[in-house]
């Protein structure tokens, strides 16, 4: 279960990176289209733009709740408290991208919390690769 433990870390991790590469080609994009002639308004969806609500509002939040079953059952030190530190930095990624919206100065906030989840789930996954090494009396 370690391994499924340090696997799912890894995977929230890779996540944070798709959501930071596409909503860059996503906004990248949308700068295209403007110099091309085309017209940004509330219609203005790309791609890239589509990849970072399914990977943020599906991919990532399953992951987290996948990360906190097996952390009951992998025998990481503290690994409960990482997992339960993951999802609830995805709980508040979440809220953060629907609150931005209203208060558009919380996007900045959005953008900050996606590096403490990509650091949770990276500290996450090395106790998990540290607890591998050690032996089972001493973990």
């Amino acid at each position: 279960m370690r391994s499924a433990y340090r696997a799912v870390s890894g995977l929230i991790l890779l996540g944070v990176v798709v959501q930071l590469v596409v909503i860059a080609a996503a906004w990248f994009q949308v700068l295209n289209d403007v110099d091309n002639g085309g017209v940004f308004d509330n219609n203005t969806r790309n791609w890239a733009h589509n990849a970072h609500s399914v990977v943020g509002m599906m991919v990532i939040p399953l992951l987290a709740v996948a990360l906190l079953v097996i952390s009951f059952f992998a025998g990481v030190p503290n690994g409960v408290r990482y997992a339960l530190l993951v999802f609830g930095a995805v709980v508040l990624q979440i809220v953060l991208a629907f609150a931005s919206y209203s208060v558009p100065g919380l996007g900045a906030l959005h953008g900050l919390n996606a590096l403490a989840v990509a650091g949770l789930a990276e500290n996450a996954m090395r106790k998990a690769r540290v607890a591998r090494q050690m032996p089972a009396a001493v973990a």
